[in-house]
């Protein structure tokens, strides 16, 4: 079991109400004021997880700046008012910041018996 002090267990809360919000918003037609709401707390929730200062490196290294502009780009386009827009340009921005994890996460679901059975399918699994 991985030990969580206090603010992790914070952040694990707030990105998770965080990633609930953006669902539901999503499933509401795309309703600004909680798209906005899950933006922040999911943005707040990773700075609880990692810390301040590693989300700030995170987020403003050199080579993801492009990454970076769309995704704050994005949170910010929803909360002028632009839901649609702005998730697009989330979207863009998260894929570019997490690919790296990408190959890390299907890994870890090969490992999960029903999944990991579906994602080993010849159509589905990359030949190696």
């Amino acid at each position: 079991m991985i030990s969580l002090t206090d603010s992790q267990k914070i952040g694990m809360g707030l990105t998770g109400f965080g990633v609930f919000f953006l669902f539901f918003g999503m499933i509401l037609f795309f309703d600004k004021a909680l798209l906005a709401i899950g933006n922040i707390l999911f943005v707040a929730g990773l700075a609880f997880v990692i810390g301040l200062e590693r989300t700030f490196r995170f987020f403003f290294q050199k080579h993801k700046m492009k990454a970076t502009s769309f995704f704050l780009g994005g949170v910010f386009v929803v909360l002028i008012g632009w839901p649609i827009v702005g998730v697009v340009l989330e979207f863009y921005g998260f894929f570019l910041l997490f690919r790296g994890f990408f190959p890390v996460v299907v890994g870890f679901i090969r490992r999960i018996p029903v999944l990991g059975s579906i994602l080993n399918l010849p159509f589905i699994s990359a030949p190696s």
